[in-house]
């Protein structure tokens, strides 16, 4: 607990039940940060929690406690839950909650209880009587005062199949609109083992081998469903809404009720209502609660850690001065606060996009200043993922402008890395998904390359270079395993049909079949032959030790794998080898 004894003069730490029992006894207002072990407490609400103590000076009515909920058995139904969770104690009864680092409504929560009790002990006001929460029932949304109820959520496991990926929309269409929820899904290559443990009832069919290779050489689909909750009241079926009757003239006109409540049918189901819509066939569904939950751990692995906290991109920017002067500075407040850097790049803004970014000062005297500074040199772009990611980012950056942050926002990277230059936060960030998404794409458009996983591979080999790929934030597109006859490798080889190596070529190729990818990332072809290593294996293992090539190449002819060396190439291969159009055609170098 070393780590936490910086926060004891704002917030006291509560690390067991008798410290939790203890910290009842407090009068006035307490409140707490509750948080898993794992995670921490919420870092980004401690400028608020200072700032409300320092400018209400009330420290014997109010109060802050951090409370770790895998030690304190009160709090056990808040275990295993990622987003941060905010509980108000008046005189020991919990009386509010808070789900999520809202800061404006935890602030206005706080003023207006702790106005409240300096109005009561002035004899202004009659204490209000609250509903006090139950903890051991808690579960609920609910972010206001009302009690909590308990509700356990129900979930399948869905695959769609190879053969029905072009299919995927449209099926996750109808499981939409039938009222399920797709919680979380992954699009992937399964391998072996996971085939094996999915379906495992099937194993002892003649045909399984077959169908084992089938799975595991195409891409699919894999859902984590979710049914609501159990105690969830059922939909009734659709019915079409009455209308309302004119009252007759010897009636009184009396007042008119409303139209029955149109609603659908709640499915207890996925596979029945899968078969219903008959595309039962190109989805398979495990509906068994204990296997659903054996699934999730070996498909996702970290859903039940990071359930209730939604993983957001969003693209952060340090400006010039801050680029030159501190990076290693921000790309550790970065990684600690549970950020991940998927992808980075220096660039020189125009003034056009300058324009864009600053747009929230185009009205102050520095504005020009601004632009000029922003333009000069390079800035750094990055895109970080996180649970509530854009939200988290945006409370770390703090206020747009120096002065405010340091009156109000010490602790915040506006004030940590403020510079004499200019006035103005040295950091940007994304202010929705929607924008996010654009800059994103505008900084990082995404490129195309083909990638071949050459016959000599094993298959752990292959599930090992596969998961390469995945970590390293390519997006499968297209997936074939094909044997690659002198037909279809003249597609891809093109550039050296005609050197007197090339029949070694075919011949190492025609030993089996190839696993041939489509796969997108910003840089797409670059990171590709970085991942893949020198051409060589025993270069790579000299020079790049941890590339595909150094770990599973076994001569330069049989090096494990294969990439496009330009976009050009690539989008000439994926086309002649998918007979599919790539969305825009890059230009030719």
């Amino acid at each position: 607990m070393a780590s936490k004894k910086r926060e004891v003069q704002l917030q006291t730490v509560i690390n067991s039940q008798s410290l939790w029992d203890e910290m009842l006894q407090n009068k006035g207002l307490t409140v707490i940060d509750v948080y898993q072990a794992w995670c921490g407490p919420c870092k980004a609400m401690q400028t608020l929690f200072r700032k409300l103590k320092n400018e209400l000076n009330e420290d014997e009515i109010l109060h802050f406690a951090v409370a770790e909920a895998d030690s304190i058995v009160t709090l056990q139904s808040f275990r295993d839950k990622c987003e941060p969770v905010f509980l108000f104690s008046l005189n020991g009864k919990i009386i509010a909650k808070i789900q999520g680092a809202n800061a404006p409504l935890v602030n206005k929560k706080v003023i207006s209880l702790v106005n409240e009790e300096k109005k009561i002990a002035a004899g202004e006001m009659v204490r209000p009587q609250y509903h006090e929460i139950l903890l051991a029932d808690s579960d609920s949304e609910d972010a206001g005062d009302a009690q909590y109820e308990s509700a356990e959520e129900q979930y399948s496991i869905a695959i769609i199949k190879p053969d029905a990926v072009r299919k995927a929309l449209e099926i996750k269409e109808n499981i939409t609109n039938a009222g399920f929820v797709i919680a979380t899904e992954d699009k992937t290559v399964l391998t072996e083992e996971q085939v094996r443990d999915f379906y495992s009832a099937m194993e002892d069919q003649p045909d399984f081998e077959e169908f084992l290779s089938f799975m595991t050489t195409g891409l699919s689909y894999v859902l984590v469903i979710s049914h609501g909750s159990k105690e969830q009241e059922s939909w009734e079926e659709l019915q079409p809404e009455s209308e309302p009757k004119e009252p007759s003239e010897d009636q009184p006109e009396v007042e008119a009720k409303p139209p029955p409540r149109v609603t659908r049918k709640k499915w207890d189901s996925l596979q029945e209502y899968l078969e219903r819509q008959h595309v039962s066939q190109f989805c398979d569904v495990e509906e068994d609660v204990t296997n659903v939950s054996k699934f999730m751990d070996i498909f996702f692995p970290d859903f039940k850690k990071m359930k209730g906290m939604k993983l957001e991109k969003t693209l952060a920017l340090l400006r010039p001065d801050l680029f030159q002067e501190r990076t290693d500075e921000v790309l550790n407040i970065i990684e600690n606060e549970g950020f991940k850097i998927l992808m980075q790049r220096q660039v020189v803004l125009s003034e056009e996009e300058a324009k864009t970014l600053c747009k929230e000062y185009e009205n102050e005297d520095y504005y020009g200043k601004l632009i000029e500074n922003m333009t000069r040199g390079p800035s750094l772009a990055l895109v970080l993922l996180r649970g509530n990611g854009l939200q988290h980012w945006k409370q770390l950056l703090g206020p747009r402008t120096v002065e405010e942050a340091n009156e109000h926002f010490p602790q915040s990277l506006c004030a940590q890395f403020a510079t004499e230059s200019l006035p103005v936060n040295q950091l940007y960030g994304s202010d929705s998904s929607e924008t996010a998404e654009r800059e994103i794409q505008h900084f990082f458009p995404p490129q195309n390359t083909l990638a071949v996983i050459k016959p000599h591979v094993t298959r752990e080999q292959r599930e090992e270079i596969l998961r390469s790929i995945k970590e390293n934030g390519f997006d499968l597109t297209q997936v074939k395993e094909m044997l690659l006859t002198q037909e279809r490798a003249d597609k891809i080889y093109s550039k050296i049909t005609g050197k007197d190596f090339y029949k070694d070529v075919l011949e190492m190729l025609s030993e089996g079949p190839s696993l041939v990818m489509a796969m997108t990332k910003w840089n797409a072809v670059a990171e590709w032959r970085r991942l893949m290593g020198p051409t060589d294996p025993e270069e790579a293992r000299l020079l790049s030790p941890d590339s595909i090539r150094a770990q599973f190449g076994i001569s330069t002819l049989k090096n494990a794998v294969h990439g496009s060396s330009t976009a050009y190439d690539a989008f000439e291969c994926i086309g002649r080898l998918f007979e599919e159009s790539v969305p825009q055609i890059p230009e030719k170098n």
